[in-house]
């Protein structure tokens, strides 16, 4: 059996695949193995060259299942077991943080069952395309629990009040045109052009400017936040970008009717 979870670069573009059969539970070892693939990207990229989109997919039937309940319930019976659980979900919020702070656009694509854990890591992507026949949801209260790697904060940003108590207290697991429809995804697709349309996606991306792209995260980051100082760092990034030889040369073919 092959590593769970696998990275691949390709010019400016970096694909994550989610390989631990079948369902990409999540466990100890896949999250350290994709909080090691966060690391190479972010040595990858860069204002001037290298990656500037990161694409992350599965080889298997569900894009991610969620947490690997059988070692949930190894742990659950004692204080110390529980304790331990606690400390295991606040790692996957560590990890996910890190992909959502990520300078490069990530895009999840989603071509199975998103449930839980693996809803989750799609929410702290920025972009999620997924299949019309794709399920996406966030059971966990049928099993006592709540979708705590930032699914009750993310869900609820990305989608409204509405749409997370629909998925979250309602338990409902919608499909891929469903979750379009809400704006839980911006993108979908039939299944069988997923994929192309997918690395369509991630290749038109990875042609922009790194450094206005991670520019414009950081400024929609501080308008969901609600930071007052929004408007003064776009200000900041414009001036930055001004002075940068890419978007002087960028404007000069435009004007030049370059495109």
């Amino acid at each position: 059996m092959g590593p769970p979870i696998t990275l691949a670069i390709s010019d400016a573009v970096a694909c994550i695949t989610l390989s631990r059969p079948p369902v990409n539970a999540i466990d100890d070892a896949w999250l350290a193995r994709l909080d090691d693939a966060i690391d190479a990207v972010e040595r990858a990229s860069g204002v001037d060259a290298g990656v500037a989109a990161l694409l992350i997919r599965s080889t298997e039937r569900a894009f991610c299942a969620g947490a690997d309940l059988a070692l949930m319930r190894s742990r659950y019976e004692t204080p110390e077991g529980r304790a331990r659980m606690v400390a295991f979900v606040r790692e996957i919020q560590r990890v996910y943080a890190r992909l959502e702070r990520l300078g490069v656009v990530t895009i999840a694509e989603i071509g199975g069952a998103a449930l839980g854990g693996g809803l989750e890591l799609a929410l702290a992507c920025d972009l999620r395309i997924v299949a019309d026949t794709a399920r996406l949801g966030l059971p966990e209260a049928r099993l006592g629990l709540i979708p705590g790697a930032g699914g009750t904060q993310r869900l609820t940003r990305i989608a409204g009040e509405a749409a997370a108590k629909r998925l979250i207290l309602g338990v409902d697991v919608i499909t891929g045109e469903e979750a379009a429809a809400l704006g839980l995804a911006q993108y979908v697709a039939p299944a069988e052009e997923l994929a192309t349309r997918a690395r369509a996606l991630a290749d038109r991306i990875a042609t922009l400017p790194p450094a206005a792209i991670a520019a414009c995260k950081r400024c929609i980051a501080s308008a969901i936040e609600e930071r007052d100082e929004g408007y003064e760092l776009e200000l900041v990034a414009t001036g930055e970008l001004l002075a940068s030889q890419e978007t002087q040369n960028r404007v000069r073919r435009f004007l030049e009717g370059k495109r």
